[in-house]
């Protein structure tokens, strides 16, 4: 068992990151066998981005923009551009006038447009500006933040793997036929830890997560009467909308609390 979840852990910072773990058939069929390997991906890649961007920014006073370019700089080196495909993708279908089959077109269209445009642009800047927020934290909390809303964006991404029904064959396809409905108990389980690293001041953790399960919803819903079901760019897009959803949402409960 303990070697599965590991394999399973591999295999999700192989698919979800940049971090040099290797990759192998056996860590992939752990991973898309485990959706509780996603959000356990997240506290490490979250650390990751915080102890290489955040933490030092903070420590050092670096000026409020120059924290926001480096957290913007660490996550995608960090995550490489993948998930951000997804969201060029989402944005150009979101945009088309027709039934499913053309937004699922779109999908496979390798021509950016102006809705994908667009929305790259609203999710970088949306990081961005959540980098700003974190200057006006403590360094332990602007670090926690970064955490949770790491973890947030994964469980949103497997919460959908759980319970989402693919729109067609391909990643989608590979990741929802392996778990069920009731994989997403785990999912939050493994979750809801990261609401310890916000103490004394918890509800900034359950924000982050609250936010991140409001994107999932609605990336869900979305997908469902626009696409036909779930894909392997809904994962992605959901991943980083999440993100950005959390971290401002642990900003602004931080700030308020």
């Amino acid at each position: 068992m303990a070697v599965s979840a590991v394999a399973a852990l591999r295999g999700a910072l192989g698919f979800l990151s940049r971090v040099p773990v290797g990759h192998s058939d056996a860590g992939w069929e752990a991973f898309r066998r485990t959706p509780t390997a996603i959000p356990a991906a997240g506290y490490l890649i979250g650390a990751l981005v915080a102890g290489v961007a955040v933490a030092p920014a903070v420590v050092v006073g670096l000026p409020a923009p120059t924290l926001a370019l480096a957290l913007v700089a660490a996550t995608y080196l960090l995550t490489g551009i993948t998930h951000v495909d997804g969201v060029a993708d989402l944005g150009d279908a979101a945009v088309v006038h027709g039934d499913a089959d053309a937004r699922r077109a779109v999908l496979k269209d390798t021509t950016v447009g102006t809705g994908g445009v667009l929305a790259v642009a609203v999710v970088v800047g949306g990081l961005a500006l959540g980098g700003l927020g974190l200057a006006s934290l403590p360094l332990g909390a602007a670090v926690a933040v970064v955490v949770a809303a790491e973890v947030g964006a994964k469980a949103a991404l497997a919460t959908l793997v759980c319970v989402g029904q693919s729109a067609h064959e391909g990643l989608g396809s590979a990741l929802t036929a392996e778990s069920s409905p009731r994989a997403a108990l785990g999912v939050a389980v493994v979750a809801a830890p990261v609401v310890a690293l916000t103490w004394p001041r918890p509800a900034v953790g359950v924000a982050v997560l609250l936010a991140a399960g409001a994107v999932a919803a609605g990336t869900l819903r979305w997908s469902r009467a626009r696409l036909g079901g779930v894909s392997g760019d809904v994962f992605g897009a959901t991943n980083e909308l999440a993100r950005v959803a959390g971290l401002h949402a642990g900003v602004v409960a931080w700030t308020l609390s």
